[in-house]
């Protein structure tokens, strides 16, 4: 892959150590513990395996770097190079056999996403970035990544993890955009927003998204020529209400919609 930031060795690292560690896990019929009281957040071995195996790397390469993870929670987060982890974004499809889930590995540097992978150990392929270009690697070879042209919701496809996520308010504006494309499929986690880097997708919007669920992708669509942010237009870093688009035409055309949503 063509990327030239420093640290794109290392992150190959993680992503290796990550894998090693959450496989043994996938599709036997492990334990299940739920974090969320009234609700399903569902965690497993392998979610907190594989978050391990990266803290214990950055912790011994770089012990001045923050790491904000979603199983082990935040350390030395002022620093100006922070990781954000998500061992296992999509444990839902993880504890369902299905091999739609993947590892987020992102940086940001004075807070601001600076590079970031998913890697989907299981199929074996990986989609990088670092805001200015962005590569695939798998089964299909080694190729740079590029949004596809869709100035139109009459054209567009787009991925929501399901409706479920929105609150009523915001769940009436995501089925007026919805109502208006070709075609929307639900269920794909961070896969979604892979693809709208792929050119094979266009839209994904979310809602109550946490820094580690978007961090990692905002340098792989922003540098295979997409957008990400706020329903607002905002910075997605924090997370919260985000839109990724893969043409800026189509994006403020949808920021128009969303931006008028009230906060739930």
């Amino acid at each position: 892959m063509q990327i030239e930031h420093s640290l794109y060795p290392f992150l190959e690292r993680l992503a290796r150590a990550a894998g090693e560690a959450i496989l043994p896990h996938f599709r036997t019929n492990g334990a299940i513990d739920n974090k969320l009281d009234g609700g399903f957040d569902p965690v497993t071995a392998g979610d907190r395996a594989g978050e391990a195996a990266m803290r214990a790397l950055i912790n011994a390469e770089y012990p001045r770097h923050g790491i904000l993870g979603e199983e082990y929670g935040p350390e030395n987060t002022d620093a100006d190079e922070v990781w954000v982890l998500d061992p296992i974004d999509g444990t839902r499809s993880f504890i369902t056999g299905l091999p739609t889930w993947g590892t987020l590995i992102g940086l940001k540097q004075a807070n601001r996403p600076a590079l970031g992978m998913m890697v989907q150990p299981y199929v074996n392929e990986a989609y990088a970035g670092d805001g200015k270009s962005a590569w695939y690697s798998g089964p299909l070879g080694t190729r740079q990544l590029k949004t596809r042209a869709c100035a139109s919701l009459s054209d567009a496809v787009l991925f929501t993890t399901t409706p479920r996520i929105f609150k009523p308010v915001e769940l009436a504006a995501y089925d007026r955009i919805e109502a208006q494309t070709r075609l929307a499929r639900y269920g794909t986690d961070c896969y979604a927003y892979c693809m709208v880097a792929a050119g094979l997708a266009d839209l994904v919007i979310e809602s109550g998204l946490q820094a580690y669920d978007i961090v990692a992708l905002v340098p792989i669509i922003e540098g295979a020529g997409g957008i990400v942010t706020s329903w607002t237009g905002g910075s997605p870093v924090d997370g919260g209400r985000i839109l990724a688009s893969g043409d800026p035409r189509l994006h403020e055309l949808v920021l128009k919609e969303l931006a008028a949503v009230p906060a739930a």
